[in-house]
């Protein structure tokens, strides 16, 4: 997921802290690859050679944390719904964008249910995820509707919201990696038509 380069603190800060900051978000990232995203802060912190304070100084609470992380995939995903928006089948387009979701939320245990639950919650640090999401996402969807594949009552959120629930339900299950392509799939049907 990683491209080499790391996601800029938000303002500038002396080069010890830098080095922190960076410290902190790859040990992040390898924390919530190998334990999910409720892995042990205070391990990311020791891995990272600082005290669990230094991280709070940098990333107030675990949400915060797990934007930063979030942000190089955020990009990512931003930039295929860039790509996909002048595709020639639109619904096409709008599925591959939502299958490359559940793909990304399917690389960390435990992001599908974090995603989930600050979707509406403008409060949570991942919140600056969903908006932007939310309205890549629902410029796809609108060029969908428009071309007849998709019914008028469907809204962005609710296809955000099924693509985490996918995802959340391909995590518990483990040993069927076809599960989350069959969910979408069968979720998919329901979005013609009627």
């Amino acid at each position: 997921m990683t491209s080499g380069t790391e996601p800029q603190p938000p303002r500038p800060m002396r080069a010890d802290a830098r080095r922190n900051y960076v410290r902190l978000l790859a040990e992040a990232r390898a924390g919530f690859a190998e334990h999910g995203t409720d892995a042990s802060l205070e391990d990311v912190a020791r891995r990272a050679g600082v005290g669990i304070g230094t991280l709070y100084r940098h990333f107030p609470n675990r949400h915060a944390l797990m934007n930063a992380v979030f942000q190089e995939a955020l990009a990512s995903l931003l930039e295929q719904s860039r790509e996909l928006a002048s595709a020639e089948q639109p619904c096409a387009a709008l599925v591959e964008w939502l299958r490359a979701i559940i793909t990304h939320a399917g690389e960390y245990r435990g992001l599908a249910q974090a995603l989930m639950s600050a979707s509406h919650d403008t409060s949570s640090a991942l919140s600056r995820c969903s908006v932007p999401m939310r309205e890549a996402g629902g410029k796809l969807l609108v060029r969908a509707r428009e071309a007849g594949h998709v019914r008028p009552g469907v809204s962005i959120d609710d296809l955000l919201q099924l693509t985490n629930a996918i995802a959340l339900a391909a995590e518990q299950t483990p040993d069927d990696p076809d599960l989350a392509d069959r969910l979408l799939t069968l979720t998919l049907t329901g979005l013609k038509p009627r």
